[in-house]
């Protein structure tokens, strides 16, 4: 049963996500704060400034970069099976949708991070094998990457980056 729910839950954030995409000019000038408002489409800084973030958003970053840092080196090595990967993908949505669902930050910020979790999303993808154009080694790049763009953009007190990110 949990993992049905997971998976209605994954399903109803990418349709979401997309429509969100779809409907980018509407959702930007509406003046509430929703996880469903359209994004910018590059990462920047606060007027030089690293975003504001909330617990839950630490928190749930602190947990993917558990996941993650770990298992790049059996990823390097081509040690990681599609099983493994899927189940750390897995892992990680999880994680993603704990942030989606409580982290409460300012439009801005949330806009910020809403890129991220693009990058996340399409890194679990690949490592789930639904990308045919990226390996799951090339998606848990591609997380890697995220959650140390995210650490680059957003204040995060002892923060320290993913290393050895190929």
């Amino acid at each position: 049963m949990d993992r049905l729910l997971f998976h209605r839950f994954s399903a109803a954030f990418l349709t979401t996500a997309f429509a969100a995409l779809l409907a980018g000019p509407v959702l930007a000038q509406t003046p509430a704060h929703t996880h469903d408002a359209a994004s910018p489409h590059k990462l920047s800084l606060d007027r030089g400034h690293r975003w504001a973030t909330d617990e839950a958003l630490r928190n749930g970053m602190d947990r993917i970069r558990g996941l993650v840092e770990p298992r790049l080196g059996d990823t390097h090595a081509g040690k990681l099976s599609a099983a493994q990967y899927r189940e750390l993908a897995t892992q990680v949505e999880v994680e993603v949708g704990s942030i989606v669902g409580n982290c409460k930050l300012e439009p801005k910020a949330d806009a910020m991070l809403h890129l991220v979790i693009a990058d996340l999303g399409e890194g679990t993808d690949a490592m789930a094998g639904k990308n045919p154009k990226l390996s799951p080694a090339q998606g848990m790049a591609k997380v890697a990457l995220a959650v140390n763009e995210y650490g680059r953009h957003f204040d995060h007190p002892g923060f320290k980056p993913i290393r050895n990110v190929h």
